[in-house]
């Protein structure tokens, strides 16, 4: 069994310091964990680095620890939508590194599989290289990436069992599941907890080895660009 919580704030209780590292997983709003984003922003941790892969919108999701300036880097590799992600940066406020996204995904996963660090071409003769070791493998130049490990992972997923195994839907799968793993503790929020045994063991994306915290919520699921068309 797993400790589940009622509230987004009593979940975080006691693993919320400032200067901690966080890797969250999202892409753009789908699939962000907005409950436990919401109660981080209430606690007022400040000085945080996070790995995402991108930093929400102005009023919603990550953006909202923009927003109160307790954001000190982001690990990303999409400034996306965020006018004050863009903002903050180019005024120095805010320190960022880009990863590509790719990499990015694979330096969670990585870290979350006890994996120090892998090769890869992605960003060779690039910014991304820049200070970092090169090696060659079969005549092609490869750059050394390293791993994350986060002091805590921030999840959301469609469905948990009591011992915190994880169900994502379609593309809300995304980040999460390198996310989930890459976190010395990993806390999901879901939208429905089901006895053990109501999950295809073939179904599951994340074990529950992995996650240490559960919580159950109502969600907003915010569409980030809403693109329509006028009736034929």
């Amino acid at each position: 069994m797993k400790e589940i919580f009622d509230n987004p704030t009593s979940a975080l209780d006691g693993l919320l310091v400032d200067g901690m590292f966080i890797a969250a997983g999202g892409f753009g709003l789908c699939g962000i964990p907005e409950l436990l984003i919401d109660a981080i922003r209430k606690a007022g941790t400040k000085d945080l680095t996070i790995a995402s892969n991108n930093c929400g919108v102005d009023d919603f999701g990550l953006g909202v620890l923009l927003k109160t300036k307790q954001i000190r880097k982001m690990i990303s590799s999409y400034v996306g939508e965020n006018a004050e992600f863009m903002r903050q940066y180019l005024s120095g406020e805010l320190e960022l590194e880009f990863n590509p996204q790719g990499t990015l995904a694979e330096r969670m996963r990585a870290g979350g599989a006890g994996i120090a660090g892998f090769y890869t071409k992605t960003g060779v003769g690039t910014v991304v290289a820049k200070g970092k070791e090169l090696k060659v493998f079969d005549g092609e130049v490869f750059v050394l990436e390293t791993g994350i490990v986060a002091d805590l992972s921030i999840v959301k997923a469609w469905k948990a069992d009591t011992s915190g195994n994880l169900v994502f839907r379609k593309t809300a799968r995304n980040f999460n599941p390198p996310a989930a793993t890459c976190g010395k503790i990993c806390v999901a929020e879901v939208e429905e907890i089901v006895p053990v045994g109501s999950l295809d063991p073939d179904h599951i994306h994340v074990p529950g080895i992995y996650v240490h915290r559960l919580i159950q919520g109502q969600h907003e699921k915010r569409i980030e660009q809403r693109t329509t068309r006028a009736a034929a």
